[in-house]
């Protein structure tokens, strides 16, 4: 019964109707939207008059002098205080008529301090002057001070360098060169497997003739370890090249018989 559906013409009238409605209050909104838009634009008041729009300048800052250190004052040189009763002399010098004193050196030009006054004490200072009222030398022996003498202490040299190691030297074979030579314990294992030949081992002497080092480089391996722990036990003398003693490289052969 609803196969043949018609469609009224009034009810599609209605919908362009209701549609068309939409689209132009839609288009009168944006209109009116945009109009109060550029109307606050141009109502707008800033106000500039009341804005503060000083100036500012930035000033580069001044550089600063560096503060110079104050020169320290100078102590001044107090005056010394002398004894106006002795004569003072910037050195001491022997008057000629004074032979039996030698002087130390002979100068043909003669001296601008004043000798020294014969019954008149006198003193080292920084002038040559009199005394007002000379003070006779008393009784006794004394001797004449003379000025402290600077004298350069030279610094010892540095120690020598001990000289270099020397490489040790080859002694080839050294069984007959041993001062105690162990001999080796021929060990079970080996009696049971009737193991028998010569074992050679390498050792390294130091300067004092002990063994330092010692290794099978050949003969059987169960004869190796005993023969290198009595090469670690021999003892050689010291071996010297130039005068000094030297380490020395060489080797021990052992031979071991079947047992």
């Amino acid at each position: 019964m609803f196969d043949n559906l018609v469609e009224s013409n009034s009810h599609k009238d209605d919908i362009s109707r209701k549609g068309s409605f939409i689209i132009v209050t839609t288009i009168v909104y944006a209109v009116l939207g945009l109009a109060f838009f550029v109307a606050g634009i141009y109502w707008y008041d800033a106000h500039l008059e009341n804005q503060n729009l000083d100036l500012i300048t930035l000033v580069a800052p001044v550089p600063v002098p560096p503060q110079q250190a104050k020169p320290e004052k100078q102590e001044e040189a107090k005056p010394q205080k002398v004894d106006q009763n002795v004569d003072v002399r910037r050195e001491l010098i022997a008057d000629v008529s004074r032979t039996e004193l030698v002087p130390k050196e002979i100068s043909a030009k003669a001296s601008d301090v004043p000798p020294v006054r014969r019954g008149v004490t006198t003193q080292i200072g920084s002038s040559d002057s009199n005394a007002a009222a000379p003070v006779a030398v008393g009784s006794g022996t004394g001797i004449v001070a003379s000025a402290p003498v600077k004298v350069d202490v030279a610094e010892p040299p540095p120690p020598a360098a001990p000289p270099p190691p020397r490489a040790p030297i080859s002694g080839g074979v050294l069984n007959g060169k041993a001062i105690s030579l162990p001999k080796p314990a021929y060990p079970p294992i080996a009696r049971q497997a009737h193991a028998s030949g010569t074992v050679v081992v390498q050792v390294t002497i130091d300067e004092n003739g002990s063994v330092i080092s010692a290794r099978a480089v050949s003969g059987h391996p169960l004869l190796q370890a005993v023969a290198v722990n009595a090469a670690r036990n021999a003892r050689f003398s010291p071996t010297k090249l130039s005068g000094q003693p030297v380490k020395v490289t060489g080797v021990i052969t052992y031979n071991f018989v079947a047992q």
